[in-house]
C-alpha cells in the first residue's frame, strides 16, 4: 500500500468533469484506489462517489493505492491532482 497527501488546486474542486477525468484515469489500474477526505473513504474509480465527497478547492485529501500496480496508480493520481484535473 502506498499513499500521498495532496491539496486540490483546481478552482471548482471535484465537480462532474474533474471527477469524470479522475475516475476514467484510475479505472485501468488493477489496484484499489481510494481518496480519504473528512474521515471517509471514496472509490476513485467511481464518478458518483467522487462527486458525493463534495471536495472543494484547497481541500487536503489522501490518495491510497493498494495492489499490483499501486506505485503507477499513485503517480497517475498525484500528477492529475497536482495539474488541476484538467481544469
Amino acid at each position: 500500500m502506498v499513499s500521498a497527501k495532496l491539496k486540490i488546486v483546481n478552482g471548482e474542486g471535484l465537480h462532474m468533469r474533474p471527477a469524470s477525468v479522475m475516475s476514467k484515469a484510475m479505472t485501468p489500474f488493477q489496484s484499489s484506489i481510494k481518496i480519504k477526505f473528512n474521515g471517509k473513504e471514496y472509490d476513485a474509480k467511481s464518478v458518483m462517489m467522487l462527486m458525493s465527497a463534495c471536495i472543494k478547492q484547497g481541500a487536503e485529501i489522501e490518495v491510497v493505492c493498494d495492489g499490483p500496480d499501486e506505485k503507477d496508480a499513485l503517480k497517475a493520481a498525484t500528477d492529475l491532482i497536482n495539474n488541476g484535473l484538467g481544469d
